[in-house]
Order: structure tokens, then C-alpha cells, then sequence
């Protein structure tokens, strides 16, 4: 059957609404420690805005509208062992996808109350995770979008993934 012919991991894929025990987890740095007090993680908008903004989570729960969508996610390198030449990284074949529902705040909403300046182009997202070599005076990667993508409503900062907290290993809280 195609499950044995692709492997038998493609079965976890059958679920309408991926469970997070089976949602892939691709990292590009080491994992960061689990915050004690997720409501009191913060996040900071700074660069091309007329005001630096730092929110705590909870913050964000309570100052901007909530909302859930069931979507898909993809790791940009599913199918890499495929690739003519080889790409870098994670050989993976197939399986870096899954579709969870997500709950969080559309990132335009924040970018706004920053006061998003018109010569903003990009965004660019670092988180806590230590760089892959584990030195301290390196950045782990960020993945930022161009403005447009970042202002489309379904592009969310979330904490929740189907329900529950979003799980550290990926990328809570």
C-alpha cells in the first residue's frame, strides 16, 4: 500500500486537525527553556514603527482581538532529500507539515499600534532559542516576511495551538 511504499509516518497525517504529539518540529536553533510564567513573556516591536512596543503575552490577550483558524504549516524544507543539487539541512522526505488550529492575534494589529511607518518592507522574528552552536554572541535565525505578507489577516502571532497552550518545542509560548 502507499503508506508502506512512502512510510508509515504519512499516517499521521490523517487526522483533519493535526494533535500536537504528532505535529512535525523543526528548529534551526537549540530548543530555549520553557518559560516559568508564559503570560508574562514578552514581545518587543521596534525598527520601522513611530514607538517601540513591548507587550507582555498577556498583554496581547487582552489589548488585541482573539481569534482561531484551522491552517496549515509547512517547513520550507519538506521534500529537501528530493532536491537537484541537494539542499542544506534536515534531509527530510516527506512529513514537515501538519494542520493545527491556531489561536493568537493577527500581527498587522500589533504592527499598527506601533505605529508602522510607510518605509517598513520586511519583518524579522528572533525568538529565545540559542544558536545551533550554543554560543551565546550568536543570533539564532530569523524568519522574517515582506510587509505584505505580514499584514495578511490570517499571519498571527499565536499561543495556542488546537486548544492548549502552544507547546514550547513548538516555539510557545
Amino acid at each position: 500500500g502507499r503508506a508502506a511504499a512512502t512510510g508509515d509516518y504519512l499516517l499521521l497525517l490523517n487526522d483533519d486537525t493535526t494533535p500536537a504529539d504528532k505535529f512535525f518540529i523543526r528548529n534551526n536553533g537549540q530548543i530555549p527553556d520553557a518559560a516559568k510564567d508564559p503570560d508574562g513573556w514578552k514581545i518587543t516591536v521596534e525598527g520601522e514603527v513611530d514607538k517601540t512596543l513591548e507587550l507582555t503575552l498577556g498583554q496581547l490577550k487582552q489589548r488585541f482581538p482573539a481569534q482561531t483558524h484551522r491552517m496549515v504549516l509547512e517547513c520550507g524544507g519538506n521534500g529537501r532529500a528530493f532536491f537537484t543539487p541537494p539542499g542544506r539541512g534536515n534531509q527530510w522526505t516527506n512529513g514537515g507539515i501538519g494542520c493545527a488550529e491556531w489561536t493568537g492575534v493577527k500581527l498587522a494589529d500589533v504592527l499598527h499600534a506601533a505605529g508602522l511607518q510607510d518605509s517598513a518592507k520586511f519583518t524579522g522574528s528572533w525568538g529565545t532559542d540559542p544558536h545551533l552552536s550554543g554560543d551565546p554572541a550568536k543570533r539564532a535565525i530569523s524568519r522574517g516576511n515582506v510587509l505584505a505578507k505580514s499584514l495578511e489577516p490570517h499571519t498571527m502571532i499565536v499561543w495556542a495551538m488546537n486548544g492548549q497552550p502552544l507547546p514550547n518545542i513548538n516555539g510557545g509560548p
